[in-house]
C-alpha cells in the first residue's frame, strides 16, 4: 500500500501543474475558511453600504466618522463570526474634515469629489475613537461596498457550489452508471436513454429550467448545477464497469455467491475510482463557471450574497470606463480557481494512469 501511495505521489508531482494547482486550491480554502476574519468589512455578506463612496478605484482611502447604532449589537463568538460574520456596530459617515467639541462633533461629509455637506452629531453617540481611516485596496462597487471583502467571501460561494454540485453528480452518476454497466439489458437501456436525453439539452438551458422549477436562491442553484453534471459521471462509470465486470476476480466473487450490490460497491467501484476522481476535478471547475454564468444572468445566487458572477454583472459596465478592476477582480479570481482544479485534474490523470480513458 505504501509503495503504491509513493508511486502515486511521485507521478502526481511529476506534473508541473500539480503543485501550483494545489497551492491555489489550498489558498482558496484558507481564504474561504477565514474570510470574515480577513475581510476589512466583516458584516454578513460584506454588505456595508456607503453610497457616497460608490465606484471608487483601487487604493481609495477615506476617513470615516463612526456613529453608534441605536440597536445594541450582541457580541459574537469567534466561531460564529467565522461562519456568518458580525453586524456592524456603527454607521459609517465618510468625512473630509471634523472638529471634536465638548458635546458634539462637527464634520464635512464627503458626497463626491469636491462636494461636501456640513453636519454634526452628539459626542455621546460616538465611540471613544470616533474617526477611523478606511483603505479600499480593490476599490468599491456602485453601492460603496468593499470589493476586496466581497471577493474574499465570494470564495465560499464558488467552493460550495463546486463541492455540492460534484457530490450530487457523483452520487447520482456513480449509482446509475454502475447499475447500467453491471446489469445491462433493459436497465442499461432505460438509464442510457435518460442520459442521452439530458445530454442533448444544452447545460445552461437545463439549469435555467431547473432553477425555474426550484426557484432562485443559494441552495437551489447548487442543486440545479449538480443535477446537470451527473451524465458525464454515469457514462464514464458505465464504461468502466462493463470493462471490469468481465475480469477474473469478479467472476470469482460471483462463484463465491456474493450479492450483486456487494460486488459493485466492494469490488468494482474501488477499482475504477481513478477516472472518477479525474472527472470530479473537471466537474468542480465546470460548476464554478456555470454558477458564475447563472449569477451573471440573474438566475443564480441572489443579492446581497457576494457571488463572483454577480459581482461581474454589477460592475461589468466599468470595464470600458475609468475603473475596470471592479469587474476584472472577480473575473481573475474565477479564472485562477478554475485553472487550479484543471491543473490538479491533469495531474490526477497522469498519476492514476487514466490518460485516454475519460471521454
Amino acid at each position: 500500500m505504501d509503495r503504491h501511495a509513493s508511486l502515486f505521489t511521485r507521478r502526481f508531482f511529476k506534473n508541473k501543474g500539480a503543485l501550483p494547482g494545489l497551492i491555489l486550491i489550498g489558498t482558496a480554502l484558507l481564504l474561504a475558511l477565514c474570510a470574515y476574519l480577513l475581510a476589512p468589512d466583516h458584516s454578513p455578506n460584506a454588505n456595508r453600504i456607503v453610497p457616497e463612496i460608490g465606484s471608487r478605484p483601487p487604493g481609495f482611502v477615506i476617513h470615516m466618522l463612526l456613529v453608534n447604532r441605536e440597536e445594541g449589537q450582541a457580541p459574537h463568538s469567534l466561531v460564529r463570526r467565522m461562519i456568518s460574520g458580525e453586524e456592524n456596530a456603527y454607521y459609517y459617515i465618510p468625512v473630509t474634515s471634523w472638529q471634536v467639541r465638548a458635546d458634539s462633533i462637527a464634520y464635512l461629509k464627503f458626497m463626491d469629489d469636491g462636494v461636501t455637506e456640513r453636519g454634526s452629531v452628539a459626542r455621546q453617540q460616538c465611540p471613544a475613537n470616533p474617526i477611523t481611516t478606511e483603505h479600499f485596496y480593490l476599490g468599491t462597487d456602485k453601492f460603496g461596498r468593499d470589493i476586496l471583502s466581497r471577493l474574499l467571501i465570494g470564495t465560499r460561494i464558488s467552493l460550495e457550489v463546486g463541492l455540492i454540485a460534484v457530490a450530487i453528480s457523483l452520487s447520482i452518476g456513480i449509482l446509475l452508471g454502475a447499475w447500467a454497466g453491471f446489469f445491462g439489458g433493459w436497465v442499461d437501456d432505460v438509464i442510457m436513454w435518460g442520459v442521452n436525453v439530458i445530454w442533448s439539452i444544452p447545460t445552461l438551458l437545463l439549469v435555467f429550467a431547473l432553477t425555474l422549477v426550484l426557484g432562485k436562491g443559494f441552495w437551489q442553484v447548487f442543486i440545479a448545477v449538480g443535477l446537470t453534471m451527473w451524465v458525464n459521471v454515469a457514462r464514464l462509470v458505465r464504461g468502466q464497469v462493463i470493462a471490469v465486470k468481465e475480469l477474473e476476480y469478479i467472476e470469482a466473487a460471483r462463484a463465491l455467491g456474493y450479492s450483486s450490490y456487494r460486488i459493485i460497491f466492494k469490488h468494482i467501484l474501488p477499482n475504477i475510482m481513478g477516472p472518477v476522481m479525474v472527472i470530479a476535478a473537471a466537474n468542480f471547475a465546470s460548476a464554478i463557471v456555470i454558477e458564475a454564468g447563472l449569477s451573471f444572468l440573474g438566475v443564480g445566487v441572489q443579492p446581497p450574497q457576494p457571488s463572483w458572477g454577480l459581482m461581474i454583472k454589477e460592475n461589468y459596465n466599468f470595464i470600458i470606463t475609468h475603473n475596470p478592476m471592479l469587474a476584472l477582480a472577480p473575473g481573475i479570481a474565477i479564472m485562477l480557481l478554475v485553472l487550479a482544479f484543471n491543473l490538479v485534474g491533469n495531474a490526477l490523470r497522469d498519476a492514476l494512469n487514466v490518460r485516454g480513458k475519460v471521454s
